[in-house]
């Protein structure tokens, strides 16, 4: 399940936010939901053995327009951002929550909620081209002279595909509570260097990627990564996309 979020600055004024806003919109979801089940994904979540999935994935913020002032962004009076999970009863619990409190501050920011928009369920065929709405980020923990080491892959590298087919089986059985095997494929279209995006959040530097993709899968996979998210970190702002039509 998937809903738009618009705000508006209460007072017409643009809407200045840092550059790297994650943390910013993360903490936000998690306050606009119970108190129980905002402990539940944070503390707790679904859990894969050792790993612990959250179960949603938001998109960057848009705006008509926006430009940079050294670390921060100054976007219209007009913001949005996307928000998604397969959990349905997490969206219903943070749009009531909104809808309850009807103004917000968020970084200095007085907003004021203009709409929610629950986003039609799109038509998925098993090859689907999609676009991202918040990088991909996957990667590996090495470990060199005792030292840990995070490597972020880029698209153009065989353990990309590899690694975010083995991290949605993860999720989906975390999810679903069941074994699951399918094919997973992900090829970049028209992506270079240039799509690479790097964000800081809480102090950690992460690499993704931008861009247009093309998928290939069971269309009730490709359903799920859409509702989740693909790659690591969806509920940090990484991963989210949308289907091309």
């Amino acid at each position: 399940m998937r809903i738009k979020i618009t705000f508006e600055e209460l007072n017409g004024k643009k809407i200045i936010l840092p550059v790297h806003y994650n943390y910013l919109i993360q903490s936000f979801i998690y306050k606009n939901i119970g108190e129980e089940l905002s402990n539940f994904l944070h503390d707790k979540g679904f859990i894969y053995k050792k790993r612990k999935f959250k179960m949603f994935v938001f998109s960057r913020i848009f705006s008509k327009n926006f430009k940079f002032l050294k670390e921060k962004i100054e976007f219209d009076k007009n913001i949005y951002f996307y928000l998604s999970s397969p959990l349905k009863e997490f969206i219903s619990q943070f749009a009531e929550g909104l809808l309850k409190r009807g103004e917000f501050k968020i970084h200095n920011n007085n907003l004021i909620l203009k709409e929610i928009f629950v986003m039609p369920i799109p038509e998925i065929s098993k090859i689907t081209k999609i676009k991202m709405l918040s990088p991909i980020t996957i990667y590996s923990t090495l470990y060199k002279d005792k030292k840990k080491k995070t490597y972020y892959y880029s698209p153009f590298e065989k353990e990309f595909n590899f690694l975010i087919k083995e991290n949605l089986i993860k999720k989906y059985e975390a999810f679903y509570k069941k074994r699951v095997e399918f094919d997973f494929k992900i090829k970049p279209l028209n992506v270079n260097k240039n799509f690479e995006k790097i964000i800081i959040y809480k102090g950690t530097v992460i690499k993704g990627w931008v861009g247009n993709y093309e998928i290939e899968s069971d269309e009730e996979i490709i359903k799920f990564a859409y509702d989740v998210g693909i790659g690591s970190k969806n509920s940090q702002g990484f991963g989210m996309f949308e289907i091309c039509t």
